[in-house]
């Protein structure tokens, strides 16, 4: 065991290097996903709650479709779509795809949260003279925003995971190269517990932001 662990803590110096970027590349991919995920979502939610059986339709295609097939299958359709049409970078295609899964799971967060809200508010609202519009961005929304911080965070956790899948378009992340240290240096097991030992920090950190940031909600609500 000690010399597993010795085999482990040289691997980890030899390649913390390259490492250190394609870390960077992960926390890029996640956060293009994160970002666009969100508004996907945002505006998928929004078509689903709205009164237009169209918008309804469209809403419940995209999350049918999306949330019932695999995120690998959504990555090799949309890099090879687009360089059919325009030669878009690996990275870009990746973290597009990313975004688009994760914006049919944000959708139904989003969707849950804001339909969560006690409907007594909104008339309320609506009695004091607000109009929809006005009642969306001053009660429903903020308290809608609380509600999903906790879904939101597991997604972005789940999204920063996920983003392993886009090493098969070749796109430099911390997967493809634990991928490559492997097979150049025949130690596929110290290899991959290097980069479970990263993925489990990044998850670590992003874990414990997460919970400071909820503590400061719910000190500014009390």
């Amino acid at each position: 065991m000690p010399e597993i662990l010795v085999t482990v803590y040289d691997v980890l110096m030899r390649t913390y290097p390259g490492f250190l970027e394609a870390t960077l590349v992960t926390l890029q991919l996640t956060a293009v996903g994160v970002i666009l995920g969100t508004l996907i979502g945002l505006i998928f939610a929004l078509m689903k709650i709205s009164g237009s059986k169209i918008l309804q339709g469209i809403a419940n295609l995209y999350i049918t479709v999306i949330r019932g097939t695999p995120l690998i299958v959504q990555i090799m359709f949309l890099y090879f779509g687009i360089s059919e049409i325009y030669a878009m970078p690996g990275f870009w295609a990746g973290a597009i795809a990313l975004g688009v899964h994760n914006g049919a799971y944000i959708a139904e967060i989003f969707r849950g949260a804001i339909q969560g809200v006690d409907p007594g508010q909104r008339e309320a609202s609506m009695s004091l003279g607000m109009n929809r519009k006005q009642t969306m961005q001053r009660i429903v929304f903020p308290q809608a925003l609380r509600r999903s911080i906790p879904p939101l965070g597991n997604q972005f956790i789940i999204t920063l995971k996920d983003s392993s899948l886009v090493y098969i378009i070749g796109v430099a992340e911390i997967f493809s190269l634990a991928n490559r240290e492997a097979a150049q240096s025949f130690q596929p097991f110290e290899t991959f517990l290097v980069v479970a030992l990263y993925y489990l920090a990044l998850v670590m950190i992003f874990t414990f932001l997460l919970r400071l940031y909820e503590n400061k909600l719910d000190v500014d609500k009390a």
